[in-house]
């Protein structure tokens, strides 16, 4: 399984970014893929799950106002649409997928992407 992010960058305070996770070698049909972010000097984090089975979705309760994550089934790919960012949105933001639900926890998740920088500039 290889997952490719991609969609990061600079952006001000207040912008909106989309991410994108391109997802292949296997079928995801029951799959669970999320997003986790780790920023400079701390630990990394969760941002969002969803399941591939039927679309649903968690989300990290500070992010959850202005994050949506979403699939493309035929496509195999993951999105997540940032709205109103701030410096504190700075980090590598990391695809995952999981043959599991779509946990909260990033030992549940059996393969990565590499990472896509975010910064947000204030």
């Amino acid at each position: 399984v290889q997952l490719q992010a991609s969609g990061g960058g600079l952006v001000q305070a207040g912008d909106s970014l989309s991410l994108s996770c391109a997802a292949s070698g296997r079928t995801f049909s029951n799959f669970a893929m999320a997003w986790f972010r780790q920023a400079p000097g701390k630990e990394r984090e969760f941002v969002a799950a969803i399941s591939w089975i039927d679309s649903s979705t968690r989300y990290a309760n500070s992010m959850k106002a202005r994050f949506t994550i979403s699939k493309d089934g035929a496509e195999n790919t993951l999105y997540l649409q940032m709205n109103s960012l701030t410096p504190e949105d700075t980090a590598v933001y990391f695809c995952a997928a999981s043959t599991r639900g779509p946990s909260v926890y990033d030992y549940m998740y059996t393969y990565w992407g590499q990472g896509t920088l975010v910064t947000v500039s204030s």
